[in-house]
């Protein structure tokens, strides 16, 4: 039981110390919170090459096309590329809508490649051969830019030369669609309403979002190109460019709609791949960050950045050690741990802090409020996930290898059928796994209430929902007989 008692003290300790983290930057950002950067004009019209990765994208592709052509720039000043690796009639609809612009004067072309070496960091290197803009956007096939976009993040990039990417705010053009989509995107608004903007006026690392961005190219070939080492190329080139002495920008007040993965399958299969390339970034960057020339204080708020995926693999450890400890009634050091408890606020109270902050004060139309009734949604859907993220995690630390799996896009309208597209992914082996954590779960349940065991009841029925809920919609989604499959692992 001695190592049953120090795994629950290292995972209680982890996890409240990431929950204080997340409170400790909420705090900060309210401090500078009235910090905006100053509106510039574009003085001067540089040339700019937008990139458009795509892979099996026939549902979006055309929205994608047709916002990008739209983008108020001059013409003589704009270059498009379609960087597309699909492999279904995506590039036979791209080569029309590339053909289509081209002879209305637009400068545009179509990449294709006929395998995915390095996936979207190898297509996006490729297309940056043939690039001829000295800056370059990218906008991954979800998304939609606004017209006035390239005029109101250039001007920060033309008047400081030492700033190497600006990160402009992801919008949710589909988060009304259901309660799947509004947790999402409550979870992503506190990255985007309060971890950016308060790492940014504080001189802390921001990483890119690998979309809704633009680069200066000259960063990115000074900090050694896209690499594919890692599922997350935006993290690793954001943090190799800072490490090197570039600037990054965040734009709260300009953002681009993106779309929010409508089924389970494919929620399940983006959070694992943002984990496990958080996971490989921790272990690709975190000595250089250490080595860098940063301030101390910089360089530790930048290793807590990249180990906040760690929480998850924590998170799994309190729960397969919570039984034991139930039916042995032995909670070690529990009186002197209480304290820690404030942590579990920290999550929570952001997520509120985020919604104030975007929606409050009748900002967008929309009522701060009534999102945040979401939260207890969101908290227990990221429960249910723990144990597939626990696992992604684990892999990128590892260096294990897994197939790829794209997030499929194309519905954003709350009457569409989520099967209509056939947007599901195959069964995979993790819904098992949440399955039997759900049961164990259960019996924890059940042996604290006969045990009496009632301090580890909140946290028990939580992760019950979280792995009931993720493990019905995944088995719904990907057993039903009117759901097709999709081939999409590269």
């Amino acid at each position: 039981m001695v190592i049953v008692q120090a795994i629950y003290l290292v995972a209680v300790m982890w996890l409240s110390l990431c929950g204080l983290y997340s409170l400790w930057l909420t705090l900060r950002y309210w401090r500078i919170r009235r910090r905006v950067p100053p509106v510039l004009p574009l003085t001067s019209f540089p040339r700019v090459t937008v990139q458009l990765p795509l892979y099996n994208e026939r549902y979006v592709v055309e929205r994608l096309v047709e916002a990008v052509a739209a983008l108020d720039y001059p013409r003589d000043r704009l270059q498009v590329q379609v960087l597309d690796d699909s492999a279904d009639d995506t590039t036979e609809l791209a080569q029309r809508l590339v053909a289509y612009h081209a002879a209305r004067g637009l400068d545009i072309e179509l990449v294709h490649r006929s395998d995915r070496t390095a996936y979207k960091a190898g297509s996006l290197a490729l297309g940056l051969h043939s690039a001829t803009g000295e800056y370059v956007a990218v906008f991954d096939a979800d998304f939609v830019p606004p017209k006035d976009w390239l005029l109101r993040t250039l001007p920060y990039l033309e008047a400081q030369p030492d700033l190497g990417y600006v990160q402009t705010r992801w919008g949710h053009l589909n988060d009304g669609f259901s309660f799947l989509t509004m947790a999402q995107a409550l979870v992503l608004d506190i990255q985007f309403a309060i971890e950016h903007p308060a790492r940014c006026a504080t001189g802390c690392f921001v990483n890119a979002n690998g979309t809704a961005g633009i680069w200066r190219r000259t960063c990115i070939e000074s900090a050694g190109g896209w690499n594919g080492d890692t599922l997350t190329e935006d993290l690793d080139l954001s943090f190799r460019t800072q490490i090197a002495g570039w600037r990054v920008l965040y734009l709260r007040d300009v953002s681009a709609g993106g779309e929010l993965p409508v089924a389970m399958s494919a929620f399940r299969a983006q959070q694992f791949r943002w984990v496990k390339g958080a996971a490989q970034c921790l272990r690709k960057l975190a000595r250089h960050v250490w080595c860098s020339n940063h301030p101390l204080s910089v360089r530790l708020e930048a290793l807590a950045h990249l180990s906040i995926c760690l929480a998850y693999p924590a998170a799994m450890a309190l729960l397969l050690v919570s039984l034991p400890l139930i039916w042995f009634h032995d909670l070690p050091a529990a009186k002197s741990l209480a304290f820690l408890s404030i942590g579990s606020l920290g999550l929570p109270l952001t997520m509120l802090a985020a919604q104030y902050e975007l929606y409050g004060r009748g900002r967008q139309g929309s009522c701060w409020w009534r999102r945040a009734l979401h939260i207890p949604m969101a908290l227990v859907l990221g429960a249910g996930l723990a144990a597939n993220n626990a696992r992604a995690a684990l892999e990128g630390l590892l260096n294990h290898s897994s197939p790829f799996q794209r997030t499929p896009k194309g519905v954003t309208r709350r009457h569409a059928r989520k099967d209509r597209h056939g947007y599901v992914l195959s069964l995979g082996r993790g819904v098992w796994l949440d399955v039997a954590l759900a049961v164990y779960t259960a019996i924890a349940i059940l042996t604290a209430l006969q045990r009496d065991a009632f301090w580890a009841l909140p946290f028990l029925l939580v992760w019950a929902a979280g792995l009931c809920l993720v493990s019905v919609l995944s088995l719904r989604e990907t057993l039903a007989p009117s759901a097709p499959s999709v081939g999409s692992r590269g």
